[in-house]
């Protein structure tokens, strides 16, 4: 019995060795096992060994972004390329040179004290100086209407469009709309690019977007983010409905254009909140129904026509009233303007406008302005606690005057 047991225990300790054995001979030399495999005829066992075939590109439809599929890593990249080439070559780089006074010629005394008794004797007219702003631009139309900031050419005598093949060329202004910081400049030249507009994508708070521009001078740069906020307001202009992104936007990119990642323009890349001077990830952009609503006008009529009430508008909450919690407070009417005329004051509190709600001041101001003049609207609110209705005829809202 003892024997039977020892031959039992030696067949089991010679099948381990030998299956170790073939375990490290394929491991060590695969093909050796597949051609003793084939050998005895047994079919070859499909390997899991990472493909050869290159990378696949799928592209996403009607838009062109690319997905491209690496095998070898097993993962999936997205690329931009295809959005920024649709969009960059409208995006051009704006120089804008104008003559700035330093004041008078002065000759002052050297000695300190001198200077208090004998400010100093006028020698000769103010010295004059060029300056010149550095911005962006998107063409608009194969036309070669350009939108940038008003901020941007402000002031400009001559201003300079660089374009995508590195050519330059001279801008006339055809408008300006301060309420909006926008212009609307216009060059000729045969054959330019014209940017798609994103006028049926709705854009969400997490959209990636694109900044191209020129930031700095250092010539045409692309940066990526994503939407952080929508209908922001920072009191910098008029009418306010600011697209925030962390994309970065450094000086230079005033103008330029902010793109989904289809290459659509969904903003016009305007300003940033940063109190170093430098990006920290907060920047601002005018939508893109804001900025083509200008341009169509300024286009039409050399300036934007809006309706306007002749009256000055805070936030319900500024009167400090406890019983006042909805609408917009009057704090401010305009001498012979459509409110003074119709009798509005300040301290009244705005409920609706032609039987429409306001909730907000920034929709009263869109909605005023929307309105031609000469429109009859209905108002109704409230002053010192009782209803009142009126009705007022809306006038042109006067152009605002900014310094050069």
């Amino acid at each position: 019995m003892k024997t039977f047991y020892r031959i039992l225990l030696f067949v089991g300790q010679f099948v381990t060795l030998g299956l170790a054995a073939a375990f490290l001979i394929s491991l060590m030399s695969p093909r050796l096992v597949e051609r003793v495999r084939q050998r005895f005829g047994a079919a070859p066992v499909a390997t899991s060994a990472p493909a050869t075939t290159p990378s696949v590109a799928q592209s996403a439809p009607d838009h062109g972004n690319s997905i491209a599929i690496n095998p070898e890593k097993n993962a999936v990249t997205v690329s931009y390329a295809p959005a920024v080439a649709r969009a960059a070559p409208a995006v051009v780089s704006i120089y804008a040179n104008k003559i700035v006074s330093t004041g008078p010629q002065v000759l002052r005394p050297a000695n300190p004290v001198l200077q208090r008794m004998f400010p100093g004797i006028i020698i000769g007219p103010p010295l004059k100086r060029r300056e010149q702003s550095l911005g962006s631009g998107v063409i608009v139309g194969h036309d070669g209407y350009v939108l940038t900031n008003n901020h941007v050419i402000q002031g400009a005598e001559q201003i300079q469009v660089v374009l995508y093949d590195g050519s330059s060329i001279g801008a006339r202004v055809i408008g300006t709309d301060a309420d909006t910081d926008l212009a609307v400049l216009k060059i000729d030249a045969p054959n330019l690019p014209s940017i798609a507009i994103a006028d049926k994508t709705p854009l969400n708070v997490g959209d990636v977007v694109l900044a191209i521009g020129n930031p700095f001078g250092l010539g045409r740069t692309v940066t990526m983010g994503i939407v952080s906020a929508l209908g922001r307001q920072l009191n910098l202009s008029t009418y306010e409905d600011f697209i925030q992104t962390d994309a970065a936007i450094n000086q230079g990119n005033s103008g330029g254009a902010l793109v989904n990642a289809y290459g659509e323009l969904v903003g016009i890349n305007s300003d940033v909140f940063s109190p170093s001077g430098g990006n920290i990830g907060i920047g601002f952009a005018i939508p893109v129904s804001t900025a083509k609503a200008v341009l169509d006008q300024i286009v039409a009529h050399g300036r934007v026509i809006r309706g306007w009430l002749g009256a000055e508008y805070a936030d319900v909450h500024a009167l400090q009233n406890p019983g006042a919690n909805h609408g917009v407070a009057v704090v401010g009417i305009y001498d012979k303007g459509p409110a003074a005329e119709a009798g509005l004051r300040p301290g009244d509190v705005l409920f609706t406008l032609d039987g429409k709600p306001i909730v907000s001041l920034l929709e009263l101001r869109n909605h005023e302005a929307s309105l031609a003049p000469g429109t009859k609207v209905e108002l109704t609110g409230e002053r010192n606690g009782q209803p009142f209705s009126l009705a007022a005829i809306l006038q042109e809202r006067p152009q605002r005057q900014t310094g050069s």
